[in-house]
């Protein structure tokens, strides 16, 4: 159970900073913040592997056809890169939306596998964005984790042993299976990991699943059923969500013409771009220039809890 003290310092702390409606980086450890007086609409942003602890209010996430809801009390765990929609659902002035969120460093991860042992680990069937009750040795972990936000000296030694102990915490947890998947060296879920990777890297260039799977060293029809497990959309959908997210980017530098933004991201067609930003977005990439560093739905191309 959260209790009323942590959900008051961490108030406390986004008063003191100016959070609001973006995710605000602690510098410890990568713990972030993020606070909401107001329901939003639905947002496309992209969600890196992360863990999420919500303190207050209630959010919702849309993948493919699947919807999730996470609210007090409650933990997310995302265990890899993949595009969705989002929403505050419950937020106000007297009770904003809150939450704490980390980045899962799957490297130190790994590592912790090797410590406790594979066999140790159940292997449970998983989903990418799972949500569970929020387990006290966790809540508690972040709350030593959060009260080291203004000692510097005592962060750097102390808060690496926490994010360890927190990392625990969550392989063993019933809603991290696909984290536990995802860290065993030659899974499917390591191995659409890798191809992700890839098309976050490459995606202006163009590929075909055969290509994919080969990276992912799978026939093309084993590599498209996992990756649409995954990820709840195909390869190529996948990549054209990462270049709509990437060309929303690009036009808050106004260095950058409609055009430029479209070829730069892989589009040959300045006109297919259009067409496909404007359904994504609601809007013209034209009208989205002009706009978007003062619209309040914007959402970057990064992380946002």
């Amino acid at each position: 159970m959260i209790g009323p003290g942590f959900i008051s310092r961490v108030s406390s702390y986004a008063d003191i900073q100016g959070i609001d409606d973006e995710p605000y980086d602690t510098g410890v450890a990568g713990l972030s913040v993020y606070r909401s007086r107001k329901a939003s609409s639905l947002r496309p942003c992209l969600y890196k592997p992360t863990f999420c602890l919500v303190l207050q209010g209630s959010k919702e996430v849309h993948v493919g056809e699947k919807r999730v809801v996470f609210t007090t009390g409650e933990t997310l765990i995302v265990s890899h890169d993949i595009p969705m929609i989002s929403r505050i659902v419950e937020a106000s002035n007297d009770a904003p939306y809150l939450a704490l969120s980390l980045p899962a460093d799957i490297q130190l991860m790994r590592g912790l596998v090797n410590e406790i042992g594979e066999v140790d680990i159940k292997q449970d069937k998983g989903e990418t964005l799972n949500v569970g009750k929020a387990d006290t040795h966790i809540v508690d972990a972040l709350e030593r984790l959060f009260a080291l936000v203004d000692q510097p000296v005592e962060a750097k030694v102390i808060a690496p042993l926490i994010v360890k102990e927190i990392y625990f915490r969550l392989l063993m947890a019933p809603h991290g299976a696909m984290l536990r998947h995802l860290l065993q060296q030659g899974s499917p879920a390591s191995r659409i990991s890798k191809v992700l990777s890839f098309i976050k890297k490459e995606y202006s260039k163009a590929f075909t699943v055969a290509e994919l799977a080969e990276i992912a060293m799978m026939s093309s029809s084993s590599f498209y059923e996992y990756f649409k497990t995954i990820t709840s959309t195909t390869p190529l959908q996948y990549q054209k969500e990462i270049r709509l997210l990437e060309a929303r980017r690009l036009l808050m530098d106004f260095e950058y013409s409609v055009s430029e933004v479209a070829f730069n991201v892989g589009y040959q067609s300045p006109t297919q771009f259009s067409r496909e930003y404007s359904r994504k977005f609601g809007t013209s990439p034209s009208v989205d220039k002009k706009s978007v560093r003062n619209r309040t739905d914007y959402v970057s191309h990064a992380n946002n809890n």
